[in-house]
């Protein structure tokens, strides 16, 4: 769904992706922000890397109904890192069975730790980085296959 928000005198074009799935994905122009709205009771909702851009959309208008879904997270099986810090740990293997929320990994960024949680259930298949080591933004952390 492509919605429009506009800030100040900036108007920002942003696209989310399915509101069902964890973290909700939202673009803006080349950047991607992974967005957790809610999270069990007693627990505070998680935000990674998200403008104010992306907090209040307002409805655009949609040509003829059609909505455009991109891959998720380009690859689509690729867990990526939603900003450049450094891995405290890493939670996952290769074989481990993932559920949607699951903790993944903990990144430390800006003196914040951030968990890194399983968007959906899969498998893991791989892990590209290892705790201690520095991370760019979006880059590649785990691979998985979904359920």
């Amino acid at each position: 769904m492509n919605v429009r928000v506009k800030i100040d005198d900036q108007v920002f074009e942003v696209e989310i992706e399915d509101l069902r799935a964890r973290p909700v994905t939202a673009r803006i122009g080349a950047e991607v922000f992974e967005v957790w709205p809610e999270e069990p009771a007693g627990q505070a909702a998680q935000v990674s890397a998200t403008p104010p851009a992306a907090t209040a959309p307002a409805p655009a208008p949609r040509p003829n109904g059609a909505v455009r879904r991109p891959a998720v997270n380009g690859a689509g099986n690729a867990i990526r890192a939603p900003l450049p810090g450094v891995l405290l740990s890493v939670a996952a293997a290769p074989g481990d069975h993932v559920t949607i929320g699951q903790p993944l990994c903990v990144l430390e960024a800006m003196k914040m730790n951030n968990t890194i949680r399983a968007a959906r259930a899969g498998r893991i298949t791989a892990v590209r980085v290892t705790a201690g080591q520095t991370v760019s933004h979006r880059q590649v952390l785990m691979e998985f296959e979904p359920d």
